[in-house]
């Protein structure tokens, strides 16, 4: 079984920075796509950012140009730098792990809230 967690969350102010940090554990395998997704209440868990395995990276356009998402697939870590931080940024934030390719496998993390506020 693949742990997934998530660290980072927390109150920031509008036009601030943050970053959140995931690491998966217990198997052998790299994964093939990691990433970020993230959910408010009564709404979808949409897609934040992505990394593969050869380091292609997804964005949604509505943090392009403010969110980067970096990944070490060697040691299944994945870390997002948020900047420039819009009250609509708050959300609670998943870490996702996958693997398409040979074993596969889809994991998720109990997500970390981020909380943009005055």
């Amino acid at each position: 079984q693949v742990q997934v967690v998530e660290s980072g969350g927390g109150l920031v102010q509008p036009g601030g920075s943050l970053t959140l940090s995931c690491s998966a554990s217990g198997t052998i395998f790299k994964f093939d796509v990691m990433g970020w997704y993230r959910q408010t209440p009564g709404k979808e868990r949409d897609l934040v950012a992505t990394i593969t395995d050869r380091g292609g990276r997804t964005y949604a356009d509505s943090v392009k140009g403010r969110f980067t998402i970096s990944g070490n697939n060697a040691k299944n870590t994945v870390s997002l730098q948020m900047n420039s931080l819009e009250p609509e940024d708050t959300a609670v934030y998943y870490c996702n792990w996958k693997r398409v390719r040979g074993w596969q496998g889809n994991y998720w993390g109990k997500g970390t809230l981020v909380t943009v506020s005055e």
